[in-house]
């Protein structure tokens, strides 16, 4: 039955908000179930002393949430954003979605600038455990995150929370659900959301930095094969194929296999792979991935090159059979270099250069290799391979004017 994710949530969200944590409501992308075949029929499984509109609340996230499950990472944040508003409207509000106005929705905001701590967990945590064959939530999950001493609610986090909602109540209001959306109708969104001059920075390796990890995966995959190839072959691929993390893992709309690398008529290898909104695109192979390749499929006991149409998972899992399905276990891959390669830079006195190594995340080797490409190959087929929307978008890897600026202002006098 579709409300078994939220069986045992009564007695945990009954008690008032700021004393105890709330439960999650929704599952993994793996695990929900379709809101359309399963609805939501029982109130009495909601969390107690839920609005008497509770039930179609449930219902519509549930749907909205499960209409992006074709891309894990836009699942996860839209799961996440719309969970933290459901939580605060039933817990704290004590309304239903329906009566949310332009002033509860600032409130909100202003709530999620500054949960109360019982909300907040130290490191992520599975949502749902396994009990008795049955899954149920995890006590240790909680809706926020924050590994420092205090809870700070990013610029970025906050423009994910105004994007989102504002298309979860568009949404809403399409469906006959609310009379308007409270997010467009706030006029003050500047007092929340700060502007900025020029282009966001982008978060990249610098060139030690990268040849720091790339040393420490080959060192790894030389020590331990078994393991580790495939480490080699992920940092490889994200670096040198621009691959977002959600490309290396299957899921429902697509499953990466070793028959993505094909061959053309003029002996040219390309890799066929779907991306950010479902888009299909053909990323060159340059030969040192072609190389890669070749180690790794050798290290798996496969020829040399794949046969077209082979069906071999791409990334496959070191026990039992099939593809990786989860991002997590790509970011603990990719986690688990990054602070080998830390390790070793701080060994040999490259502390600063280390402690922001310590910080990088996976997304960060496709800015690297976007950046360095950028420099000797034309922007437009960066922007293609990279499957970039837009020139603009590329145009902003391009640090030529930036180093200009910094350059003409380095001999300014103060006296």
């Amino acid at each position: 039955m579709y409300l078994s994710i939220v069986r045992k949530t009564e007695t945990v969200n009954a008690m008032p908000s700021s004393r105890k944590s709330p439960a999650p409501f929704f599952d993994t992308l793996e695990e929900m179930p379709n809101p359309y075949k399963s609805p939501v029929r029982d109130a009495s499984r909601l969390p107690g002393d839920s609005p008497s509109d509770a039930v179609s609340d449930y219902q519509y996230a549930s749907e909205f949430i499960y209409s992006y499950r074709g891309s894990p990472d836009t699942f996860s944040t839209y799961r996440r954003e719309v969970e933290h508003f459901l939580h605060w409207c039933w817990l704290v509000r004590k309304r239903s979605l329906n009566r949310i106005a332009r002033e509860d929705f600032e409130s909100y905001v202003d709530f999620a600038r500054n949960p109360p701590a019982k909300w907040i967990g130290p490191n992520n945590v599975p949502r749902f455990v396994l009990s008795q064959g049955e899954r149920v939530p995890n006590p240790q999950w909680r809706p926020y995150v924050s590994a420092g001493e205090e809870y700070a609610l990013s610029q970025a986090a906050l423009r994910s929370l105004f994007s989102v909602l504002s298309s979860f109540f568009n949404f809403l209001v399409q469906e006959g659900y609310a009379q308007a959306n409270p997010v467009a109708r706030m006029r003050q969104k500047s007092k929340f959301l700060r502007g900025r001059q020029g282009l966001d920075k982008i978060r990249r390796l610098s060139p030690l930095q990268w040849e720091f990890v790339i040393e420490t995966a080959e060192n790894m995959a030389g020590a331990n094969p078994a393991v580790h190839e495939r480490t080699l072959f992920i940092m490889n691929a994200l670096f040198a194929l621009y691959l977002r993390i959600s490309e290396l893992v299957e899921t429902p709309r697509w499953q990466p296999q070793m028959g993505h690398f094909q061959i053309d008529q003029e002996g040219n290898w390309w890799f066929l792979t779907v991306g950010k909104g479902n888009k299909e695109r053909e990323i060159s192979v340059s030969d040192a991935m072609l190389a890669a390749l070749k180690r790794y499929r050798g290290a798996r006991g496969l020829t040399p090159l794949p046969a077209p149409g082979e069906a071999t998972p791409l990334i496959r899992k070191n026990r039992g059979g099939g593809g990786v399905k989860s991002t997590r276990q790509i970011r603990r891959i990719v986690r688990e270099c990054f602070d080998s390669a830390v390790a070793r830079m701080r060994e040999e006195g490259f502390t600063d250069e280390a402690d922001r190594l310590a910080e990088a995340t996976v997304h960060w080797l496709r800015h690297t290799g976007i950046s360095e490409d950028v420099k000797h190959r034309p922007r437009e087929h960066v922007r293609d391979d990279a499957g970039h929307g837009s020139s603009a978008i590329t145009d902003r890897y391009i640090d030529v004017e930036r180093t200009e600026r910094h350059a003409s202002a380095r001999n300014k006098r103060i006296r």
